[in-house]
């Protein structure tokens, strides 16, 4: 799914100038929406990236735009963003359209979703299309009759992959001495896993979707199989080399 994933050198920056953010453990700062970020260069790229947890950025460093970025600026824009401030409404649409696209790209990837895939797949299509449309055209869209459609696939999609597995939709797990638990294809859809000791836990075939992971320790975790689980909750994790990960996801460098 590589179109799917930010490509910074064909964006202008557009993640460091929409969203607000207030000052927190995530960022050092407080920033208003639609303002630079102060690190934000003239070249749009980030003079602190290399360190931007040291510097107190840590939110920067799992926001994943899903390729919405480059999109805006090279296709809906056609290169010419920065001279139209319509880009500011536009982007956060396309960013929640291209989320749905890898949503649905992944779950064309689970084999025992495939009763499943031929809907699954004109949905897409349907979805790629609207991100494709002018700027004008996504402006006027509302993209929550979408996601609907989508979750239902998804919730679908989950069911036939854990079979019987246990259903912890929106637990409240933060903080919890979980370690070595065997959860198993178990739907962790939304739950609260902020700081949650997870070392050595059976993670295999969890639906991960919409799961808060900061600060979690997946360390010696198993993860194989694992499904909805985006790099973005990967890197606000925490890790090691002997930590599992489903194919396609990668270790962060702050794991060590």
């Amino acid at each position: 799914m590589t179109e799917l994933r930010a490509d910074c050198s064909r964006c202008v920056g557009l993640c460091c100038v929409v969203p607000a953010f207030a000052r927190s453990r995530d960022f050092a700062i407080d920033k208003p929406a639609r303002t630079p970020c102060p690190n934000l260069g003239a070249d749009s790229r980030c003079g602190i990236h290399a360190k931007l947890r040291s510097s107190g950025f840590t939110g920067c460093t799992v926001y994943d735009c899903f390729g919405a970025g480059q999109q805006v600026v090279q296709v809906t824009f056609g290169g010419e963003a920065r001279r139209d401030d319509r880009v500011f409404d536009v982007f956060p649409v396309v960013r929640r359209l291209h989320e749905l696209l890898w949503y649905l790209t992944a779950t064309l990837e689970l084999a025992p979703a495939r009763p499943l895939h031929a809907r699954v797949e004109a949905l897409r299509a349907e979805v790629e299309r609207l991100a494709g449309g002018t700027p004008a055209e996504l402006l006027a869209l509302d993209v929550d009759p979408y996601w609907g459609r989508t979750n239902e696939l998804l919730l679908r999609a989950g069911e036939l992959v854990r079979g019987k597995g246990r259903n912890r939709r929106g637990a409240d797990l933060i903080g919890k001495d979980l370690r070595g638990a065997r959860m198993r294809a178990t739907s962790l859809r939304g739950a609260y896993l902020i700081g949650a000791d997870l070392r050595g836990a059976d993670l295999r075939l969890v639906d991960f979707i919409g799961a808060d992971l900061r600060g979690a320790d997946l360390s010696g975790a198993d993860l194989t199989g694992a499904f909805y689980l985006t790099q973005a909750q990967v890197d606000a994790a925490r890790g090691d080399r002997g930590t599992r990960l489903p194919t396609g996801l990668r270790h962060p460098a702050h794991w060590g």
